[in-house]
């Protein structure tokens, strides 16, 4: 992830302005000692898909569906970074899991190309089914004559 005029570069060709990214600090749970009550070390990122000029409509959409759970009703991504006990290592942390969602999302899917199934699959699915029906055959009541 490299930075060059105020802009956060996901890959070759894709790039996003640091002031598309809102961060804001509260306090953090966890360990921090006598620090923990006084410093605001976890750090929350905010990212808006839809007002972001930087991104293409498939790589917002893709973006959305990766995000999952982190995304609001408004469309925009959250991100809570806490792993750390100093403010600058946790923005890194959150930036770093933005920047693997926006880069896993520039990634187009491969688009799946359809098969026939083989001679031997099919031969396997109906030998399976006739399997099957003897079972079922055997379970019957007898037939009386």
């Amino acid at each position: 992830m490299a930075e060059d005029d105020g802009r956060i570069v996901i890959m070759p060709g894709l790039a996003i302005h640091r002031d598309e990214i809102t961060e804001t600090f509260v306090r953090a749970g966890g360990p921090g000692g006598q620090n923990v009550n006084k410093v605001s070390s976890a750090v929350e990122l905010r990212f808006d898909l839809t007002n972001s000029t930087s991104l293409p409509a498939a790589v917002k959409a893709r973006a959305a569906r990766i995000a999952g759970r982190r995304l609001t009703r408004e469309d925009v991504i959250v991100i809570a970074a806490q792993r750390f006990r100093d403010q600058p290592r946790n923005r890194a942390d959150a930036l770093a899991r933005l920047v693997a969602i926006l880069r896993a999302a520039a990634d187009p899917p491969v688009p799946r190309r359809p098969t026939r199934p083989t001679p031997a699959s099919r031969h396997a699915r109906l030998e399976g089914k006739q399997r099957r029906a003897r079972i079922k055959i055997l379970r019957a009541r007898p037939v009386e004559h």
